[in-house]
């Protein structure tokens, strides 16, 4: 029975219904593995398994022991379906056969073509790598041509150098030679000179003192000049620094004797009475102990000296009983020395504790105890973030006397320190509260007791227009307002206090909500006339209209501040041209032309003027502005990069008493301009070139000759500008910046002076 293909389907049906073909394959692979000597007996045991199992349990290695099963799983179910062709659609057909001839050829097809394709692709890398060989050769042979091209010119300069070195040497050596044959002359006849001069005075001392001893009976038996030093010196001590000067001008001997350090430092230190040791870091014990000795010093400052301790103020307190002022800011002093001053220093008027983060309440409260420092009228507070409101009560408790007041860089500052502070210090004219970004309204209505004279806030988003309401009602003496940043702050603010007769001093600069509306009716108001200086900065909504009311109305406004007035233009400039008290303006970022700085210069008493970022003005504005103003002093014309050397020309041929100058960001300027400087203006103080890409080492040079009063230097982004010129030509400059970088892109444009085109992206 090979095959069941052909027997009836009631017997194939059969077949599947037992599972005989499971049983069939499980028995034949049991034998084919396991071999057995008697098949018989071995086939007879395992069917009676698989009657116990079941036939739904048979597999076809059911037979076969379990060490002996294979590790890989069949493919196939089986294979006794074909062989007894119970699977009809399993039947080999000539359509079956064409297919797999078609798929065997295309397979062996894409095998050829994938390593035909393969082989070319590895000749086109060999022949893509041989060319690239090529080119490393090429570039090698002519990289190595180079090299002996260009040893050959170094050793061609080396001994051109050597011979212009021993030529130089042989001409320095004969003009050393000429040199030394005139100063001989010359040195010889003034030896001559001198030496006729000295026997003219010798005979004319003989006959006088001949007369001398004529005319006078009483002989002296020894000169001063004889007596010992020491003995001299003794002396002196004991004379009075009047007759010390008188005795220094007898003779040379006396002055020398007269100028001796062991004498004057028992003399000079009562006679101290301001000492100011700002920044030094070495002060010692022996340094304190000399300050402790000027019994006489009033005004002490010692801020950030890094030695200064509690040790150190108490040697002090020891002698400087009268100290008035006393600056202790930036140092490492602790509650100790606030009982020290509290203690030791009863006159004490003037305090600075700025940035001393050591102490605590406890301390201010020993500042207010015993003596105490009742006499405080300035204290400075800054930078003590460690101080509560229980400090600042003690301060009220002990120093209630205090008129001016300074909290700045304090983000804990709130105001119940304030409230704290005002409930006893009710006679505050001064406070400036920089930075202190959690103080409201509630501390003005607080300080409103109080008779303020100057207020400066900056940075603070909770004052209100009720802060300027509240110093209308209670503050009629007020004279400084300093209200920055603060954008809450609006027109109808400065239309309240524009009744206030005494104001000296408007700044809101960056309080973006005023406009025309609060601007004019304030300069209209009792303080227009008496205005000084003036601060709207960044306020983008005033216009021409407000710079004409001010032109006309503030008769005494010396200082202007327009920068970033988007919408101040040329027409409201020209009206401040007739303002002959103006002397300060700022009216950077604005769309000003050459109109505008033709009409600052027709009175010609501008001191200052900031025209940076200024786009639309020329060298031609800066030129006819120059003409008019000969005692300009400060010109700030940076991030114009459309001015040239000629503005620069104009500035230094015309205002000779220019200190400060600032071109920062102007890619046209060269060496030309900074000669120009250096010729004309050598009260220059001050210089930013930082952007002039086009400087270059002899531009520092011309600096170094003719500014010999230039202290500050910056020259960020000179890519020209070699660092051993700025060692050489900068060592005695106070502070410089340099940096050989190329310019940034926010300068607007590239490391060759070309103006970058930036592209806004479309929402």
């Amino acid at each position: 029975m090979a095959s069941l293909r052909s027997a009836s389907p009631e017997l194939r049906a059969y077949f599947s219904r037992h599972n005989l073909l499971g049983v069939y394959e499980a028995l034949l692979c049991g034998v084919i593995v396991m071999r057995p000597e008697d098949p018989l007996t071995y086939l007879e045991e395992k069917l009676r398994e698989i009657m116990e199992k079941g036939l739904d349990a048979v597999l076809w290695y059911t037979c076969i022991d379990l060490s002996l099963h294979p590790k890989l799983k069949r493919i196939s179910e089986t294979y006794l379906n074909t062989v007894f062709g119970l699977g009809g659609e399993q039947r080999m057909t000539g359509e079956l056969c064409a297919k797999a001839w078609d798929f065997y050829r295309r397979n062996l097809m894409k095998l050829y073509f994938g390593g035909w394709i393969k082989y070319n692709r590895l000749k086109k890398n060999k022949r893509k790598k041989a060319k690239q060989k090529m080119a490393l050769a090429v570039v090698h042979y002519n990289v190595q041509m180079l090299r002996v091209i260009i040893q050959k010119w170094s050793t061609w300069v080396q001994i051109h150098k050597e011979k212009m070195t021993l030529a130089a040497k042989r001409l320095q050596q004969i003009f050393t030679t000429i040199y030394l044959n005139a100063v001989m002359k010359a040195w010889h006849a003034e030896a001559h000179s001198s030496l006729k001069t000295k026997a003219y005075f010798e005979s004319l001392a003989k006959e006088s003192q001949k007369g001398c001893f004529e005319s006078n009976d009483l002989t002296v038996g020894h000169k001063t000049s004889h007596l010992p030093v020491k003995a001299l010196l003794q002396v002196f001590r004991y004379v009075n620094l009047v007759d010390l000067a008188r005795c220094a001008q007898v003779s040379q001997t006396w002055m020398l004797l007269t100028q001796n350090s062991s004498l004057w430092s028992d003399k000079w230190r009562p006679y101290v009475l301001c000492l100011n040791l700002r920044g030094c870091y070495s002060l010692h014990w022996p340094s304190f102990k000399s300050i402790s000795e000027c019994k006489n010093l009033q005004d002490l400052n010692l801020s950030e000296c890094q030695g200064l301790n509690d040790e150190s103020m108490r040697l002090i307190s020891q002698g400087c009983r009268a100290l008035l002022y006393l600056n202790l800011s930036y140092t490492d002093i602790t509650n100790g020395t606030l009982r020290l001053l509290s203690s030791s220093f009863p006159n004490l008027q003037h305090l600075s504790l700025a940035h001393c983060r050591k102490f605590t309440d406890k301390g201010l409260l020993y500042l207010g105890s015993g003596k105490g420092c009742h006499k405080l009228i300035y204290l400075d507070l800054s930078g003590c973030n460690q101080i509560s409101v229980d400090g600042f009560r003690n301060i009220a408790n002990g120093c209630s006397g205090i008129q001016d007041l300074l909290i700045n860089n304090m983000p804990s500052l709130t105001d119940r320190c304030i409230q704290a502070l005002v409930e006893k210090c009710q006679q505050i004219m001064s406070v400036v509260f920089l930075d202190s970004p959690h103080l409201s309204d509630t501390t003005f209505k607080a300080l409103a007791e109080c008779k303020l004279v100057k207020v400066s806030i900056e940075g603070n988003n909770q004052i209100t227009d009720l802060s300027f309401k509240l110093m209308s009602k209670c503050c009629p003496y007020i004279r400084h307002i300093h209200m920055a940043d603060c954008q809450k702050i609006t027109d109808a603010g400065l239309q309240m206090i524009s009744p206030l007769k005494h104001i000296l001093v408007l700044n809101v600069a960056d309080c973006i909500r005023i406009s025309d509306g609060g601007v004019r009716p304030f300069v209209q108001g009792s303080s227009g006339a008496k205005l000084r200086e003036l601060n709207l900065t960044n306020c983008i909504h005033v216009t021409d209209a407000s710079v004409t009311e001010i032109a006309q109305r503030c008769h005494e406004l010396t200082y202007l501040t327009l920068r970033h007035c988007e919408n101040v233009t040329d027409a409201g400039i020209e009206a401040l041209g007739n303002m002959s008290s103006l002397i300060s303006i700022d009216i950077s970022g604005t769309s000003i032309s050459d109109m505008s700085l033709r009409a600052l210069g027709h009175h010609g008493k501008i001191k200052e003027l900031s025209v940076s970022e200024c786009k639309n003005i020329s060298d031609t504005g800066i030129q006819e502005f120059c003409k008019g103003t000969k005692s300009l002093e400060y010109c700030h014309v940076s991030y114009c990069p459309q001015l040239t050397d000629e503005a620069v020309k104009a500035m230094a041929f015309h205002c000779h008493t220019l200190t400060s100058v600032n071109i920062a960001g102007c890619p046209k300027m060269t060496d030309t301009c900074i000669q120009y400087l250096a010729a004309a203006c050598h009260y220059l103080h001050f210089l930013d070139v930082s952007g002039c890409i086009h400087l270059t080492d002899k531009a520092l040079k011309c600096l170094w000759k003719g500014c010999k009063q230039l202290q500050i230097l910056k020259m960020l982004y000179c890519r020209n500008i070699t660092k051993q010129a700025v060692l050489k030509y900068t060592a005695k400059l106070e502070k410089q910046e340099h940096s050989d970088a190329d310019p940034p892109s926010w300068l607007g444009y590239d490391r060759d002076g070309n103006i970058l085109t930036f592209t806004s992206v479309p929402e």
